[in-house]
């Protein structure tokens, strides 16, 4: 008579999921990796399936973490005194707050804030379509990244390359692009954003401080290299005193300097940092594809007026014959509509984008984006306009 089988008993342990919020790996270990075997990405970027955020609110909570005692990620950031980022900082880095007492910072807020939409009821029914080309890249939103840096001096939260491949990834996915910053320790032979830009086939656009002519075509000649889809200079970044500190000096560029680079490059050319209409007219007529409206995001110089100010102006003096766009104060889909009735072509996301890359890597930065996108089509439903195309002053209400 035969005798019953023992089977031996099965290990049904379940191996823990780790998920790599950089380029999306999922990987199976019981204890947190060390590193990402597909990106290379650290323990930093590495998320448990149970805490894989599903929403803006929960990579909020995840950056606030990470960046406790420099950006407590609130609710509405308007660089206000009671604000982490602007209390006084006694000779603190700046962090994320503004220059000086943030009044720059909180004009460009207040600025969008007086800016009111006409609401329009009546008319048939439609699904808004945010859709746009932006230097004849087809883009899902008007929404761009943009071109932040030294996330990884915030706590050492990140690393600052796949901060910049968080950025990156996460626009891409979302339907947008990036731009990618220039700072102190960005050097030509270890620079970051070309880093991220090269394990991303070049899709993205550097921005640079302005250094010296030499260095500055150096770095052209390599986002030339990666097939970047555009490059420029951050103007506004002549005032910055870290970067002299650190052995990299930065200049004032004079419109023959401007010249020289934009003839230099193949690539479209964005001269970032404009605040005053004569220097935009400048700028446009020494070739420039895109004139950007922006104070640094109120970080360079204190008492500027808000972008949204200025926005308006400068379109006025360039008609329609040169791609703008504007940056600062951008908190929703409903700022964004406001910058793009004002003048802009598109707008860049600064503050918001560094936490969500922070928080919750490329992941978050997709979240964030699908967010601005949802207020945004609902801003527009909501006023009328069907599609980018149609945004104009006609949605802005003006008290007779």
């Amino acid at each position: 008579m035969s005798q019953p089988v023992n089977h031996q008993s099965v290990n049904t342990q379940v191996i823990n999921r780790w998920y790599c919020s950089v380029c999306h790996e999922k990987i199976d270990a019981d204890n947190k990796p060390e590193i990402c075997p597909v990106c290379k990405a650290d323990e930093r970027m590495m998320i448990h399936r149970d805490d894989m955020p599903e929403s803006l609110d929960q990579v909020r909570d995840m950056a606030r973490k990470k960046l406790k005692g420099i950006c407590a990620a609130y609710p509405f950031c308007d660089g206000n005194f009671d604000k982490i980022c602007q209390k006084e900082a006694y000779g603190k880095p700046i962090g994320l707050g503004g220059a000086g007492q943030g009044y720059s910072f909180r004009a460009n807020v207040q600025a969008l804030a007086q800016v009111q939409l006409n609401m329009s009821v009546l008319g048939d029914h439609f699904e808004p379509n945010t859709k746009c080309s932006f230097l004849g890249i087809d883009l899902d939103l008007p929404v761009l990244a943009s071109s932040t840096a030294g996330a990884q001096k915030y706590n050492d939260a990140i690393d600052e390359t796949q901060f910049c491949m968080s950025v990156l990834k996460g626009a891409k996915e979302a339907g947008t692009i990036g731009l990618r910053g220039d700072t102190w320790f960005y050097t030509p032979e270890d620079n970051p954003s070309l880093k991220a830009m090269k394990a991303c086939e070049g899709y993205g656009i550097p921005i640079f401080k302005p250094r010296s002519q030499d260095v500055l075509k150096r770095l052209i000649e390599q986002a030339e290299e990666l097939n970047c889809k555009a490059v420029g200079i951050d103007l506004d970044g002549c005032g910055s005193t870290i970067m002299a500190a650190h052995g990299q000096p930065v200049f004032k560029k004079s419109i023959k300097e401007i010249e020289e680079l934009v003839n230099f490059t193949k690539l479209p050319f964005i001269a970032k940092g404009i605040m005053l209409p004569d220097e935009a007219q400048k700028c446009m007529d020494s070739g420039v594809s895109v004139i950007s409206v922006s104070n640094h995001g109120g970080r360079v110089l204190d008492s500027t007026p808000g972008v949204a100010t200025i926005l308006p102006l400068i379109r006025k003096k360039l008609g329609n014959s040169v791609t703008i766009t504007a940056d600062g104060g951008i908190r929703t889909g409903y700022d964004v509509l406001k910058m793009l009735a004002l003048g802009a072509d598109a707008v860049f996301l600064g503050r918001d984008i560094i936490r969500a890359a922070v928080g919750a890597g490329s992941l978050g930065v997709k979240l964030h984006f699908d967010h601005i996108r949802k207020t945004l089509k609902k801003a527009m439903f909501m006023t009328g306009a069907r599609d980018i195309k149609m945004v104009n002053l006609n949605i802005i209400f003006k008290s007779e």
